[in-house]
């Protein structure tokens, strides 16, 4: 089915845009009339600037002064050491003893060690002890150099020894002598601590019983002698002077440990002990 269009079916343009439409006509026109399109010269190249002269040498002023020279001496530096340490040596036995001795590091070890070397070293401290206390040396006013590895076998030895000697002595009951010299001299020494520390006395509990006990050597001595020699006279003399060794030997120790003041509250209970001992020496028969 065709259809027909007359001009009655065209709709008619606005003014405004039929005379757009004729003017870009007419421009079509001009340009075709006029030939082909003239290209424009390009616009001329600026003239070229002038450039900053730029010089290879140094900015800077040359000195006119001489260079110093190298040192002849210089020697070329050593490299680093290396960042791994060395390993430390491996300290000897010898070593170990020497530091054990002197105070400072850890003790040698004592339970892997045979009995003979126990005894050996107890038995050398005893001896170093017994020099410091009861003989004169001159360590005597300080009772910390003199007492400074205290110990309480060798106490323990002379009260045993002395309560053995005593009952030896006795020509009845042994038994009983012992039992009683042994409990007069333990608690006697516990007794004598405690008043020196109740004093104000500066000094270790059993760095004092080590000390007391360590005197009473002399009169260890003394009561071997009366044993050995039964005479009234002999005793007396004997006991008389190991009862001054004894005193004169726990004196500067006692003295030291308290105060100047309380000094005969701490020294008369310890004379008194040993003046208790030397007459149970003299009485035994």
């Amino acid at each position: 089915m065709s259809h027909s269009y007359s001009e009655s079916d065209t709709v008619p343009l606005h003014p405004s845009s039929q005379s757009d439409i004729d003017e870009i006509e007419n421009l079509i026109n001009a340009s075709v009339q006029s030939g082909p399109t003239t290209v424009l010269p390009a616009k001329p190249p600026s003239p070229p600037r002038a450039s900053i002269p730029v010089s290879s040498s140094s900015p800077f002023i040359q000195s006119n002064l001489p260079q110093p020279a190298p040192p002849a001496s210089s020697k070329p530096k050593p490299p680093p050491p290396s960042s791994v340490p060395a390993p430390p040596p491996v300290p000897s036995a010898a070593n170990n003893n020497n530091i054990a001795a002197s105070g400072f590091g850890s003790p040698p070890n004592t339970l892997t060690e045979p009995v003979w070397d126990t005894v050996k070293r107890d038995l050398s401290r005893i001896v170093s002890n017994l020099k410091l206390v009861v003989f004169p040396n001159p360590y005597r006013e300080d009772p910390g150099k003199a007492l400074r590895d205290w110990d309480l076998w060798g106490p323990f030895f002379f009260i045993v020894f002395l309560g053995l000697t005593l009952s030896w002595s006795a020509s009845v009951k042994k038994s009983e002598v012992f039992a009683v010299a042994f409990a007069v001299l333990a608690a006697g020494a516990v007794i004598l601590t405690l008043n020196v520390l109740l004093l104000g006395g500066h000094i270790i509990f059993f760095q004092s019983l080590s000390l007391l006990g360590y005197c009473l050597f002399p009169l260890d001595v003394g009561a071997l002698i009366c044993m050995v020699k039964d005479n009234v006279i002999l005793k007396v003399v004997v006991v008389s002077i190991t009862l001054a060794w004894s005193s004169w030997s726990a004196y500067p120790f006692m003295s030291s440990a308290v105060n100047p003041r309380r000094k005969a509250l701490a020294l008369y209970p310890v004379f008194l002990l040993y003046v208790s001992v030397g007459f149970l020496i003299i009485a035994i028969d």
